[in-house]
């Protein structure tokens, strides 16, 4: 198996997992009650020890992979897809690292059930939501976009234009998605009260040591 291989059987675990966490901030439309309601279930599945093992596995995978695959092509001629790929998976790169490292430090260090309100606690102690609205809104993008830019390549034999419509459809969805779950935690579709203990840690960070 190449590199390149396992980096893409690796990306096809993580984009189930991807699919069901993106549904679950979607369906905090509904109220945080949903939200935190589908996510009780999906856990049941996700939190097994030996799945999370497993999607532990493919993110290291992911950031050890991608990074060895831009470093050999930052430097060589691309055409305007192929650098919106790498561009793309670069931030992919740098949002899957500092997703999963808060989370782990959430769950292990601080205690905290890493929810919606964990998701939603940097958008409501200022300024922290302007590094957490486009960071949110970047990363839903960048994973569609990458998405979307494996499809152009599969498409190639149907021709330009089917291409161009594989590309085009996934970056328009994760626009959409990452609208959506940005604007729930910011409180827009209804009242978000984060509690103190998730809104500490960068209460702390504005104070001081």
């Amino acid at each position: 198996m190449t590199l390149r291989q396992l980096h893409a059987l690796t990306a096809t675990v993580l984009t189930a997992y991807a699919v069901v966490h993106m549904a679950n901030h979607v369906v905090a439309l509904g109220g945080i009650g949903t939200h935190l309601a589908f996510m009780e279930t999906a856990r049941s599945i996700y939190r097994l020890p030996a799945v999370e093992a497993i999607l532990l596995g493919c993110v290291v995978t992911q950031l050890l992979s991608g990074l060895r695959l831009i470093a050999c092509s930052w430097n060589k001629p691309h055409d305007a897809v192929s650098r919106v790929q790498v561009l793309s998976g670069a931030y992919l790169l740098f949002f899957l690292g500092v997703h999963v490292t808060a989370v782990l430090v959430g769950r292990s260090s601080l205690g905290l059930d890493t929810n919606f309100h964990f998701a939603a606690a940097g958008f409501h102690v200022h300024p922290f939501q302007f590094f957490f609205a486009p960071y949110y809104l970047f990363g839903v993008l960048a994973l569609f976009t990458h998405l979307g830019c494996a499809m152009y390549w599969r498409a190639q034999s149907a021709g330009r234009a089917a291409s161009l419509y594989w590309l085009g459809i996934p970056i328009a969805v994760g626009a959409l998605v990452g609208v959506i779950i940005v604007s729930a935690l910011t409180g827009a579709f209804y009242p978000v009260d984060v509690p103190s203990e998730y809104r500490a840690p960068f209460s702390r960070v504005l104070d001081g040591p």
